[in-house]
């Protein structure tokens, strides 16, 4: 009998030939970075033609956001975090936030899409587009009111200040705080950011 060679295309049987590819490309981007790793690495790890990465994914920033989404969508996050009292959303949602960042299982992806962002334009107009349409859009509408979408992206800066000072740039006291302690000393400001300027707000009704 002789080796058969590897086969390409859809994996035969019940196997989930998207998840396979969303697996296998997590760990190289996770390894490598975003640059370094190539959708034929991928596909040859996987065990698949490179044309059905782009069946699937469309491009590598396609592929590379579904990857990451399997360990912390922002998405996801935010609609189990906008159910409750909307007073305390901004307490769940940074609580929620802080809690994904401190885990050894999620923080890795978060920092490789952090990075990637930094370093590829489109996959940084990418992810814009998706934190826009599918999450400060989505706060907006939640909120309502005047100015909602300011509002909305005055919370969503505020929150990424948080990420970059703590988990980025690692500045002390707040790199070591805990998740209570943070929730404590910024809670209050991301309220306020959701809830706008009072003199604004008279103004825009008036």
């Amino acid at each position: 009998m002789t080796d058969e060679p590897p086969r390409r295309g859809r994996r035969p049987g019940a196997s989930d030939t998207r998840g396979a590819i969303l697996a296998v490309a997590r760990q190289k981007f996770l390894e490598h970075g975003y640059q370094a790793v190539t959708l034929r690495a991928i596909a040859d790890e996987a065990g698949v033609d490179v044309a059905l990465i782009s069946y699937y994914f469309d491009s590598k920033r396609g592929l590379f956001g579904a990857a990451m989404a399997l360990v912390a969508n922002p998405a996801d996050v935010l609609t189990r975090v906008l159910d409750g009292d909307p007073a305390t959303f901004s307490v769940r949602a940074l609580r929620a936030l802080v809690t994904i960042w401190d885990s050894s299982d999620t923080r890795p992806a978060l920092e490789a899409m952090v990075r990637s962002a930094a370093a590829d334009e489109a996959l940084a107009a990418l992810l814009r587009e998706m934190l826009e349409r599918e999450v400060f859009g989505r706060i907006a509408e939640r909120i309502g009111g005047a100015n909602a979408q300011a509002r909305a992206m005055a919370f969503g800066a505020q929150m990424a200040g948080i990420i970059m000072t703590r988990y980025v740039l690692r500045l002390e006291p707040i790199a070591s705080m805990s998740v209570d302690d943070i929730v404590r000393h910024f809670g209050p400001s991301l309220r306020l950011a959701l809830q706008g300027s009072p003199t604004r707000q008279r103004r825009s009704s008036g």
